[in-house]
């Protein structure tokens, strides 16, 4: 392990991080200039936060000196694993140095301030705070700085880390290959500072559109800033206790929704449309989004909205849960992207809702969105490559002479992409268990002692979607976790438990597994 060159990188995050907390300032200062005792009380405590992220950056500068060699595999785990742990507890500063309150008298743990910063960076949207729109709680540049750290993570930290630096050679790519989600790394160019940046030029561009189309629809600056943050980024952290259901706006649903499915696309379609490679379709617009539509992840992400919509659809018309048909056929849809892209964001209660529409959305909660996306999840890609697994090696049980090249389309994989899925769908499911039941165990039943039916299986039940929704990046759960809830009641050792899924489930597993193994940071 080159140490010289992991601190001089952590270092540099540490300064990027701290940079981009200064934006948070000014909204501690109404259009009159004067800033409340609560607003100062924000300003000052993200202004200690920037020096704190200031005075650690520069000293693992200077620890790591004029650092040679190049980013190894190695290297870049650590640099992904450990910055993004560095990421969670830098930005849980500005909850404590503010003095943010949990509730009303209840001040916020360092365990409460990191379980909502790494909630905020990994998109999860998972959330201890009860009183949002509390001023006395919650200073509007904490909140700002709350839903800024979703965007900051939704296109990653290290993308954008690779994307401002000129110098990391080789070893941006190996960077980018540990964080960029998805089974398929090959979309990260040789020129990784240039595909870095052009992904975020793209993820700016849609940033700026639809905080621009919020505020034409009634939303003021801060409000259409905050959730844009958090659907671009698939994040879900709002500035409402209802969250998007606060605005009782079917246009700004259906933007929502639209914007939704965009960041649950792989960003390298987006990419192509706009700079096809060369062969006659630059100036054929209509054979550039055939491209996009020929996506055979992209259409089976389409189909799978559509199916699940539909199913939900039936079922809350059905079960009678709404009096209208449209009524029904908004939240369906709404939910249904919401869940499938990792957003998280709610118009209705849906823990409220039959048994059948409520299993329907917790399995959904692995799906996700597509590779290259901001969406978190399994991702459809991998489901694609599982299915065509378990086809070919049935087939082998019948016909075991017969070769099958793994295939997405008209094009052949390596044959390692069948092994990585497996094991990682093995990984995904074995760590789904173990959580499920240490969170079930660790967790007292008080928390549902109001429960009307059985605590017991109600407690099984919201314990397996709390892994699901932090492991996934999805946010809100079942039950006493559901979009009218939060995670504010769950004991601390319950709340490390599920910083650390989230931290697994932005990173893919491998980033955050690797810190634990003694090998790992051996020279040999």
């Amino acid at each position: 392990m080159n140490w010289q060159i992991l601190c001089r990188l952590l270092g540099m995050l540490s300064l990027l991080i701290g940079a981009s907390m200064s934006l948070s300032l000014p909204w501690a200062f109404p259009i009159c200039g004067v800033a409340t005792e609560f607003e100062s009380r924000g300003f000052f405590g993200i202004l200690a936060a920037i020096t704190a992220c200031g005075i650690l950056g520069g000293l693992l500068r200077i620890l790591g000196g004029k650092a040679q060699g190049t980013i190894l595999q190695k290297e870049a785990l650590a640099v992904v694993g450990i910055g993004w742990i560095l990421a969670g507890v830098l930005g849980a500063l500005p909850y404590l140095f503010s003095q943010t309150q949990r509730s009303v008298g209840v001040p916020m743990t360092f365990l409460d301030a990191f379980f909502e910063s790494v909630s905020g960076f990994t998109t999860t949207g998972a959330s201890v705070l009860t009183e949002l729109e509390d001023p006395a709680i919650l200073p509007k540049c904490v909140m700002f700085w709350r839903c800024f750290t979703h965007w900051l993570g939704g296109m990653g930290i290290i993308v954008l880390f690779v994307a401002l630096l000129g110098q990391l050679g080789g070893g941006g790519k190996a960077l980018m290959q540990r964080e960029v989600p998805g089974p398929l790394t090959e979309t990260v160019k040789p020129r990784v500072r240039e595909t870095a940046l052009a992904m975020w030029k793209i993820y700016v561009g849609l940033t700026g559109i639809l905080c621009v189309v919020f505020a034409l629809e009634g939303m003021t600056v801060f409000d259409s800033l905050c959730h844009t943050f958090g659907t671009m980024a698939t994040g879900g952290f709002s500035t409402y206790n209802r969250s998007a259901g606060h605005f009782e706006s079917v246009i700004i649903e259906m933007t929502m929704v639209f914007f939704m499915i965009l960041a649950g696309t792989n960003f390298t379609l987006f990419y192509l449309l706009v700079n096809p490679p060369r062969g006659g379709l630059q100036q054929n617009w209509k054979r550039r989004f055939q491209v996009m539509l020929g996506d055979v992840e992209w259409r089976a992400y389409l189909i799978t909205i559509g199916l699940v919509t539909l199913a939900l659809f039936i079922n809350l018309v059905v079960t009678q849960h709404y009096p209208s048909v449209l009524t029904a056929a908004r939240h369906a849809l709404f939910t249904t992207v919401s869940i499938m892209t990792t957003t998280g964001f709610g118009t209705e209660n849906f823990s409220e809702w039959s048994d059948f529409s409520r299993g329907l959305l917790l399995l959904l909660m692995f799906v996700g969105g597509c590779a290259g996306s901001t969406a978190g999840g399994v991702k459809i890609i991998r489901f694609l490559l599982f299915a065509k697994t378990i086809r070919i090696e049935i087939e082998k049980s019948y016909r075991p002479n017969v070769i099958r090249s793994l295939r997405i389309g008209k094009e052949a994989l390596p044959e390692r992409l069948r092994y990585e899925v497996v094991v990682y769908f093995s990984l995904i499911l074995t760590l789904f268990v173990v959580s499920w039941l240490l969170l079930n165990t660790i967790e007292p039943d008080t928390l549902w002692a109001n429960s009307t039916g059985s605590v017991k299986a109600e407690k099984l039940i919201d314990c397996a979607s709390a892994v699901a929704a932090t492991m996934n990046n999805i946010g809100p759960g079942l039950g006493v976790l559901g979009p009218a809830s939060n995670f504010s009641g769950f004991s601390q050792q319950g709340k490390l438990l599920l910083t650390l899924l989230m931290l697994l489930g932005r990173l893919e597993l491998f980033a955050i597994l690797v810190l634990f193994f003694p090998s790992f940071w051996r020279n040999q």
